[in-house]
């Protein structure tokens, strides 16, 4: 393992859908072109469609070099964050780099797919071996609604980007649709899902909905029972339900000195995961993995204040 500290590199973590998965995070902090109700990293602070170096791709090279150096034992490594990743016009050239150098590893990238009606975002998430776009509304009005877009983005430019890109992908493409009870589950918005989602060669369908705290409060999950509904009236698309909810989500190890000082920290003070990812030096989605991990044990417990979720030891 590199002694220097990373700043773009999260994990290994467990992935349900991906195995074991090393983290490239591409994209400061809260970058990104949609302002998701649900978002788990909170709300969005830049919120744009500008594409450009927005890190350096000799510094996350240099930080994939560092990691990889031991070998470690790695399924996938996945080009994802804390913002919107096609928005760092490096990407191709790390990928590039990742292929070339450690071809032992499958790629993937987590995208919200708004940018995939661009020629060049659809040519840079070609090689990847999985692409796992989001779709979460139809009508635009939904759209708007559910992932509040910056200035000039429709969801018909979304969706024909999304449909466009499958026809010229010939890796997995996974694409998820992330259900928030009464905003995108009415009988109208589901029956044009189902007739998008037709539309998209897509290789499955991952159903999920809310399972953190989400960007903005008033946003309810789903219920399995309402996951399952939904997957039998999009019948015979390929359907997987992947909330947290619905199954057992991933874990981690963790020795009794970390769990100590985790929860140490936390009895100070209660502490958003944004402070706490500053605090103990990790990046914001391997933090995630912990809580949930430390939540389910009933170690640690939530509470809402105005529209931030803070976590303190139990």
């Amino acid at each position: 393992m590199p002694k220097e500290p990373l700043n773009h590199i999260f994990g290994p973590v467990p992935s349900r859908r991906l195995g074991k998965s090393l983290g490239i995070d591409l994209i400061p902090f809260k970058t990104c072109c949609l302002d998701c109700l649900y978002c788990e990293c909170g709300k969005t602070t830049v919120h744009t469609l500008e594409m450009k170096e927005y890190v350096a791709a000799r510094e996350i090279i240099r930080e994939i070099d560092a990691f990889l150096s031991g070998a470690p034992a790695l399924d996938v490594i996945t080009f994802a964050g804390s913002g919107e990743p096609t928005l760092n016009t490096a990407l191709p050239e790390v990928l590039r780099h990742v292929r070339a150098r450690y071809p032992q590893y499958k790629t993937a990238l987590l995208t919200n797919g708004s940018l995939l009606y661009l020629e060049e975002v659809r040519q840079g998430a070609l090689p990847f071996d999985f692409v796992l776009p989001s779709l979460d509304a139809v009508r635009q009005q939904t759209f708007e609604k559910i992932n509040q877009p910056a200035g000039g983005l429709s969801n018909r430019k979304v969706i024909d980007g999304l449909i466009a890109f499958s026809k010229m992908y010939s890796g997995i493409l996974w694409v998820e649709v992330f259900i928030i009870p009464g905003i995108n589950d009415d009988e109208t918005e589901l029956a044009l899902f189902k007739e998008t989602l037709g539309r998209i060669s897509l290789d499955r369908v991952h159903l999920n909905t809310l399972d953190r705290p989400p960007a903005f409060a008033g946003v309810q999950p789903a219920s399995p029972e309402r996951l399952r509904q939904i997957a039998r009236l999009l019948a015979p698309l390929p359907v997987e339900i992947v909330s947290r909810k619905s199954e057992a989500g991933p874990r981690i190890s963790l020795s009794r000195r970390d769990i100590d000082y985790f929860l140490a920290t936390l009895r100070r003070r209660p502490m958003t995961v944004e402070d706490l990812s500053v605090t103990l030096g990790k990046n914001i989605n391997e933090m995630y993995v912990l809580l949930d991990t430390l939540i389910s044990r009933k170690l640690v417990t939530t509470r809402i204040v105005g529209d931030r979720t803070f976590y303190l030891a139990v």
